[in-house]
């Protein structure tokens, strides 16, 4: 026997799952001989790429993960005290094993379909809890990008919301962080708000021109000042105030809501996620109850089930831009989810006494420090503090002497004003630490530290009273019963339970890529060297990060064909708002700046046009035809007509329709010829890495999300990565930043830290690596076959809405079902029915109301895909014997949907159907059920009593009994 040696450990092997013999079944199935007949069915001739894909030779798990570990080890981890919102911190490790780590929490999707996702939930709640009780304000949302864009989001909402006619202008503190001053300038610009900068304890606010104003609390500097004067000039000359806060130091300084705020901002990093070299964090946000219709971003709210039970949902304007469009507030689409649950569950962990415990040991370490550096003659200018000391120093060559000698001693300062320096203590700071600290000014200056350094055994509060903080936080039991490992353990694991993952089935979502996000990926997201890093340390200390950065930009150029990547947007909607400044930025330095037209098709995602208006344009929407592609007499006509206010044109490619639209190329001709540009959304480039590109299209700019073609994990709603691709011209306009240089710019950042969330860069770098050019561009044929294939077998049962010239998709489609409606069945119905299935459903009604847009990805197999048709198809059975009339129009299996436990474990069951219809409809359910824990739930109710807190719900009974017997009417 002759047996040939090759490599038997290949990664493409584990992401790419039809098998061979699969792949010949699903062709048969489809009608073609191939896959390359498919594709050459499938993607236009005109686009299709020359030559394959120049990226590294693939590597397996193994040679990929030793490899990283040297990229990794570049990196240097000091101890760092620079501060500027971000400070080192313990993620327990119980939370790190069973949440960061585990993908049944890291792999779920947004809670669109709440039924199957009340764990993260009541995770979120929990998260929305501990900020309005730290802040004292009345509502807060599930989390925002970071604190610069919390801050941003304010700003915005607060423009929105003034009375004041014609006021445009926003005050600033100085002492507010760098980076929130300057992303707040970026987002200001386009849409006509004046930035005043400036010192609070001077600043006149009575000018008509403020709606608002903005202090941080405590300063970047590291003051807390007592804001009680401004507030109440604010207030006189109505004036919103925002106050950017620290959770940590709310424990003992009194909350903003206590003072007057409207509305606070932060950042929640401190309470147990790694620094992560800028993130991904969750940033917070909460305001008064008078902004709940408005506010950015998630919020969370609870409502109760058919059954009467409580029940946890998404409430208000979770996706206000799917509705509002360019009269959307905001083009947030998403959130932090997986870090503000580690966030809310470090609060749920520690509890309101050793959190608090945490803030009195930072105080009184800085407390220590502060006496030390006094006795050794060094200043310290603040005369309030709380974990935060500014320094004065005699000269910038003692500085320079100084920083010398601390990094010689792997400890990072804040070096600023020349002759300043910061100095920022954390939960992590010991009494050794305080030692080291003074040991370096020692050596400086040529004195002797103090040997005999210890922590005074009370910690005297020296801030004047009114700042201290006397009232109570995190009450609630939930805060107070998990302390032991054992109880977190199970609650944790018991709120993991109630939520469907990929690690339970595949997750059809149209547009949204749930594709695998390997375990080798995630390994080293948790590595001191990529987690311990602050975004501002040094470059020379990141080495390693800036060879991920370097590396994964040329590989991400590569694949779009664009001349340069950044990677400093943090979601999706973020590329979008980057690459249309960068567009903006091309025109204004050519002097035209009255080229403000942005052409949208009608069929775009909701996103685009709420990103154009807050990019200062104006959205001119684009007409599609009858096969759901851009109207290319439309687009001409309106391209001619705005010919010399023509911006550019935003759009998806393949479209939101699941197509590849077969005239791109003249489209993107058409833009270019009116002296527009061409902004390519990035939503479905796994129909086109390795087969085509945005560059070869005619594309000028394209966003990437990363979360969902380069497998970051959609971590139950969030992190997200968008970076950002351009042509050479538009090079000078990407994002740069005001305290790290990035690729030499220096202004106009679109998130508060230089590369954005950079801890999570390593899994694309990871996939990208182990899959290699030829692997990428199997993934892409691959999905394209999976799709077509759930196609070529549910397009009898469900008619398939859109389609190429040759009858193919894309790697997604959209499945018809409005027609039900005359037999009373929602797609819905249907949605809530594949819950009894075992599957989440496909994405609802998006980009058309009354359908389901499917989207396998490569790494599902057949057997996945078959389960899944399957469950279709025996869907459309039930749907047939109400159109028949055999099952009652109301009281039958899919009304009813989902189907719980204690649905069916009842006495007396008198529904028309089998309690093993409703919860064992197909035979493999038996051997793998997941049981949804609460009934369909009643979103309208949730959004009239709107509770997004941890409130006891007995204080609610009274009132919802009263509002239950008003909405069912007269005749109940």
């Amino acid at each position: 026997m002759t047996l040939k040696p090759q490599p038997a450990d290949v990664f493409e092997d584990r992401h790419n799952a039809p098998g061979a013999d699969d792949q010949a079944a699903m062709l048969r199935t489809i009608g073609v001989s191939s896959i390359e007949q498919l594709i050459d069915e499938t993607v236009p001739p005109a686009i299709r790429l020359k030559r394959p894909l120049d990226l590294p030779t693939a590597l397996s798990e193994r040679a990929f993960l030793a490899k990283f570990k040297q990229i990794a080890s570049q990196n240097q981890v000091f101890k760092t005290y620079i501060g500027l919102g971000y400070h080192d911190t313990t993620l327990p490790p119980v939370i790190q094993r069973n949440i960061l780590e585990n993908p049944g929490w890291y792999t779920a999707y947004t809670p669109y379909q709440a039924e199957i996702a009340q764990g993260r939930l009541e995770a979120l709640i929990n998260y929305q809890t501990m900020v309005i009780d730290l802040t004292g304000l009345e509502i807060a949302n599930a989390s925002l990008l970071d604190e610069g864009t919390a801050a941003a989001e304010a700003m915005h909402m607060l423009h929105s919301q003034t009375k004041k006619k014609g006021a445009n202008q926003y005050f600033v503190s100085e002492q507010v962080l760098p980076q929130t001053i300057d992303l707040l300038r970026t987002r200001a610009t386009p849409i006509g708000i004046e930035l005043v900068v400036g010192d609070h304890r001077h600043a006149d606010l009575s000018s008509e021109g403020f709606f608002g104003a903005m202090v941080q609390y405590p300063a970047a500097d590291g003051e807390v000042f007592d804001y009680k004067e401004f507030i109440g000039q604010a207030r006189a000359n109505n004036v919103f105030v925002v106050m950017a806060a620290d959770l940590l130091a709310l424990t003992l300084l009194t909350p903003p809501g206590e003072l007057g705020a409207d509305v606070c901002v932060g950042n929640s990093q401190r309470f147990g996620v790694p620094m992560g070299y800028g993130g991904p964090h969750a940033g917070f946000f909460s305001c008064k109850d008078q902004f709940k219709r408005v506010i950015p971003g998630r919020l969370i709210g609870q409502s109760i089930d058919a059954a009467g039970n409580k029940a946890f949902r998404m409430a208000l304007q979770t996706r206000e831009q799917h509705i509002r469009r360019e009269k959307a507030t905001s083009n947030i689409c998403t959130a932090q989810v997986l870090l503000s649950v580690l966030a809310g569950m470090y609060a749920v962990y520690h509890g309101p006494q050793r959190i608090q415990q945490f803030a009195v040991n930072t105080h009184s370490l800085a407390q220590t420090l502060a006496a030390g550096l006094k006795k050794l003659g060094v200043e310290q200018t603040n005369e309030h503090y709380f974990d935060t000391l500014n320094l004065r120093l005699e000269s910038a060559e003692l500085q320079q002497s100084l920083r010398q000698e601390a990094e010689a001693a792997r400890i990072n300062f804040r070096y600023f004003d020349e002759v300043r320096v910061g100095i920022s203590l954390n939960q992590n700071t010991e009494l050794k630490d305080v030692a080291d600290i003074l040991g370096v000014f020692a050596k400086v200056l040529g004195k002797e530290s103090d040997a005999s350094l210890r922590l005074p055994e009370e910690l005297e509060l020296t801030w004047p009273q009114p700042l201290v903080r006397t009232s109570e936080y995190l009450t609630h039991p939930v805060f107070n019963t998990h302390h032991a490992e054992h109880e977190l353990l199970r609650y944790m694991k018991q709120l993991e339970n109630k939520d469907l993952s990929l690690a339970h089935s595949m997750i059809p979502l149209g547009s949204c890529t749930m594709k695998l996000n390997a375990t080798a990926e995630m390994i080293p997201v948790t590595w001191p060297e990529i987690g311990q890093l602050h975004p501002f340390a040094p470059l020379d200390q990141t080495k390693g990060y800036q060879q991920i950065f370097a590396d994964l930009q040329a590989w991400l150029c590569e694949v779009t064909g664009f001349a340069a990547v950044s990677l400093q947007p943090n979601s999706g909607a973020q590329g979008e708002y980057a690459g249309l400044l960068a567009i903006r930025g091309y025109h204004e330095a050519r002097g035209d700046h009255h080229r403000n037209v942005a052409l949208i098709p009608a069929s775009a995602h909701g996103t685009n046009p709420a990103s154009a208006v807050m990019a200062g344009m104006q959205v001119v929407v684009v007409k599609s035809t009858e096969d759901g592609n851009i109207d290319v007499a439309d687009l001409k006509a309106q391209a001619t007509k705005y010919a010399d206010k023509l911006s550019c044109l935003m759009v998806t490619y393949p479209s939101t329709h699941g197509v590849y639209e077969e005239t791109i190329v003249d489209i993107c001709d058409t833009i270019h010829a009116h002296g527009g540009r061409v902004y390519m959304d990035g939503a479905n480039m796994n129909a086109q890495v390795g087969l085509t590109s945005p560059a070869n299209i005619g594309a000028d700019v394209c966003h990437l999300n990363l979360h969902k073609t380069f497998c970051i994990p959609h971590g139950g709603g969030g992190p997200g990565v968008g970076p950002i691709g351009v042509v050479a011209d538009l090079v000078p306009y990407l994002p740069g930043h005001a305290v790290v240089a990035v690729e030499g710019r220096t202004n106009g950042s679109v998130s508060a830290a230089p590369w954005g969330s950079a801890s999570i860069l390593p899994i694309s770098y990871a996939y990208i690596s182990m899959m290699g050019g030829e692997g990428l561009q199997r993934a892409t044929q691959l999905a394209i076959l999976n799709a077509n294939y759930i196609k070529a077998r549910l397009e009898e049962h469900y008619p398939v809405l859109y389609s190429g010239s040759h009858g193919r998709c894309a790697h997604e489609m959209i499945l018809d079902c409005r027609h039900f409606k005359k037999a009373g069945i929602e797609v819905e119905d249907i949605a809530k029915r594949l819950m009894d299935y075992g599957f989440h459903a496909p994405t609802v009604s998006f980009p058309v109301a009354g359908t389901l847009m499917v989207e396998p990805t490569e790494s599902e197999s057949k057997h996945e895909l078959d389960r899944f048709c399957d469950a279709m198809i025996s869907i459309r059975k039930e749907i047939a014997e109400v159109e028949s009339g055999k099952a009652d129009a109301k009281d039958n299996v899919l009304k009813h949907a989902p189907h719980t436990a204690a649905t069916v474990l009842v006495h007396d069951w008198t529904r028309p159907y089998s309690r093993e219809t409703a919860v064992y409809p197909m035979e493999y359910v038996r051997a793998a059920k997941f049981w949804p824990t609460v009934s369909r739930i009643d979103s309208a109710y949730g959004d009239r009593n709107l509770i997004c807190s941890c409130t006891p719900i007995e204080q609610y009974v009274d009132q919802e009994e009263t509002l239950v017997q008003a909405d069912k009417g007269p005749s109940y």
